[in-house]
């Protein structure tokens, strides 16, 4: 305390206290932790964590939506009308995300049902010898290089 409250306290004949605070009082809440189940891929996991976290935006959109509404009313002011409009807005704009959550969410389990299988633009690497060889075998054939033995080149050298 200050000697300026000190006096008054003696004035006013109140007993000085000492308080005391622990750092807990001040200490921020630990973060809500993320379920896990095991039994589920990191897919199913995120997407229910993240449709959890929309439908708390969205619970929490709602009851502030609800109090704007009310302080407008109240107070019959343009300014709060406008807020409660962006309000609404952003919480619509998180549904929307909702809807498009859900749809990732069967997108990338279709895509391995559905991925395309046809090479297209494949790349030759190998000189045009082995090129010609590989377009003139016939399919009983090996072409040098594709099986596991090597081969001997022309200098006799493996």
């Amino acid at each position: 305390m200050s000697k300026l409250e000190d006096n008054v306290n003696d004035i006013l004949g109140i007993e000085k206290k000492e308080e005391k605070f622990s750092l807990k009082e001040f200490e921020q809440p630990a973060p809500v932790p993320k379920k896990i189940d095991e039994t589920k891929d990191d897919i199913d996991n995120d997407y229910s964590h993240s449709r959890d976290n929309y439908y708390n935006l969205i619970d929490k959109g709602n009851e502030a939506i609800e109090g704007i509404l009310d302080i407008a009313k109240e107070g019959q002011q343009p300014r709060a009308y406008e807020v409660a409009g962006q309000l609404i807005g952003q919480v619509a704009q998180t549904v929307d995300k909702l809807q498009d959550l859900q749809k990732k969410l069967k997108d990338l389990k279709e895509l391995p049902k559905s991925a395309n299988t046809q090479i297209k633009n494949a790349l030759f690497v190998g000189s045009t010898m082995e090129l010609q060889k590989m377009l003139n075998r016939k399919d009983d054939e090996v072409i040098e290089g594709e099986s596991g033995q090597p081969q001997k080149d022309n200098t006799g050298n493996k």
